[in-house]
């Protein structure tokens, strides 16, 4: 069956880094445009970024350009999510999801990041 896994979330200072890592299985993981995305506390879901199949194409979004930077190991069926200069609003549970046509049809658990001093 799909499963998306996160793993690298925690707790870090304003300024400092993270990478979350997703491991896919289940499906042909080079075949999909796969998306981070996250959500605050209290608030709504945010796309952040996606890559597609290939890893040729990013796009990110106007909160996380210039900080986050999406790839992926088609090799190792994972995708990443490097992020630096993190902010205090960037704390939130961190997804990733599988793109199908439209719409994300294969969710992770989610992992949290929390950007506090």
């Amino acid at each position: 069956q799909v499963q998306l896994v996160e793993s690298g979330g925690g707790a870090v200072q304003p300024g400092g880094s993270l990478k979350l890592s997703c491991v896919a299985s289940g499906f042909t993981f080079s075949s999909y445009t796969i998306t981070w995305v996250r959500q605050a506390p209290g608030k709504g879901l945010e796309w952040v970024s996606h890559i597609n199949g290939g890893g040729s194409t990013t796009r990110y979004g106007d909160s996380v350009k210039g900080r986050f930077t999406i790839s992926r190991d088609n090799a190792k069926n994972t995708l990443y999510l490097q992020m630096n200069s993190l902010k205090p609003e960037d704390t939130a549970v961190y997804y990733c999801a599988r793109r199908a046509s439209y719409t994300y049809d294969y969710w992770g658990q989610g992992t949290q990041v929390t950007v506090s001093s």
